[in-house]
């Protein structure tokens, strides 16, 4: 497969916070033929390692933005719930898909009242999750049980990746799933070379949640060096002001500094740069002090670790379609790669 054919299959694989099992049978397919063990640890991380020595760990959540089934109206209709941020103002009428507890997936839509019987003021109105339902075409609440759905059941928004144009592809969850793909080509990509260290490739859980799987991880693996990798905020579009462009798309991987979550130690970010300068990789910082990664969770666990985030810059995140440029993907992976042949200089 190609990058762009891995991507899809990231990308269409279900993986709602803590619902990780579908798109981490994805990774542990791309990821053991080049790895000496591949584990799956209490929460559901996958963690993937080769080599001895000191661990460097490299961190991608698996994890999407998604929602859990909170009620089935007597009449069949489910009410939900968020697992992440989601944006009140996209969800109406879209179409989402359940996963049941026999691993069946059931279709359904948001409803969306006819504006022709709407007053002025409620047309502008955005609706919140709590007054959205969804519509599977069940007449009552036994019916929609037996279609297989029950309270607690994980559903997301779903539209096919599909290729725009040549290079520029949109699809879901590319927050993180590009990070995951990441991590896998540079598993890939060094498995005949022997590094002066382990490198320890975790793809962790419920990062929307509250960076929870990468805060176990890191405090088993115990790394000396640790490296968060994201499909991060690209939000170069009409109306938004330079300023407030967290990254751009097309300008290559975005080497954070700061957000919310983490200050990067600046040798690091430094080391970063120098990397990408002496092998030619464009690159671009994303402008503090926006969102948080795993890097957040990282940090802080052993009485402190060094850890950097780089990222893919992806329009629309949080959304069912997310958009990027293969170029940038191609080029974070280059970054990455050309980083750990370069990591044993921290330890």
């Amino acid at each position: 497969m190609n990058l762009e054919q891995k991507l899809q299959r990231l990308s269409d694989a279900f993986g709602v916070a803590g619902f990780e099992d579908e798109v981490r049978g994805v990774l542990q397919e791309m990821a053991a033929p080049y790895a000496d063990a591949c584990e799956t640890d209490p929460l559901g991380n996958l963690i993937c390692s080769r080599g001895s020595g000191d661990p460097v760990m490299l961190d991608a959540h698996m994890d999407e933005v998604g929602f859990m089934v909170r009620w089935i109206e007597k009449d069949g209709f489910l009410r939900l719930t968020a697992l992440g941020g989601w944006d009140n103002r996209i969800l109406m009428a879209h179409r989402v898909t359940i996963l049941t507890r026999s691993g069946e997936k059931v279709h359904g839509v948001i409803g969306s009242t006819p504006p022709h019987i709407l007053s002025p003021a409620e047309q502008e109105k955005v609706v919140p999750l709590e007054d959205l339902f969804v519509d599977i075409g069940a007449r009552s609440r036994d019916e929609a049980e037996a279609f297989g759905v029950h309270i607690g059941d994980p559903a997301t928004i779903h539209y096919p990746f599909l290729r725009l144009r040549e290079g520029y592809v949109t699809g879901k969850a590319f927050d993180n799933r590009a990070g995951c793909l990441v991590a896998a080509e540079a598993l890939r990509l060094l498995a005949q070379e022997r590094l002066p260290y382990k490198l320890v490739v975790c793809f962790s859980v419920h990062e929307e949640g509250g960076l929870r799987g990468a805060k176990v991880a890191a405090y088993r693996i115990a790394p000396k060096l640790a490296l968060a990798l994201e499909g991060t905020i690209g939000a170069d579009m009409p109306g938004v002001p330079e300023a407030k462009q967290p990254v751009r798309l097309g300008k290559g991987p975005a080497i954070t500094l700061a957000d919310r979550s983490i200050t990067v130690r600046p040798r690091l970010a430094r080391f970063l740069e120098r990397i990408a300068d002496e092998n030619g990789i464009p690159y671009q910082y994303k402008l503090p002090a926006y969102g948080s990664t795993d890097a957040g969770a990282i940090h802080l666990e052993r009485g402190g670790i060094l850890a950097g985030v780089v990222s893919v810059p992806c329009r629309y995140i949080h959304s069912p379609v997310s958009t990027l440029y293969l170029a940038d993907l191609e080029a974070t992976i280059k970054l990455v790669v050309a980083f750990l042949r370069r990591a044993g200089e921290f330890l």
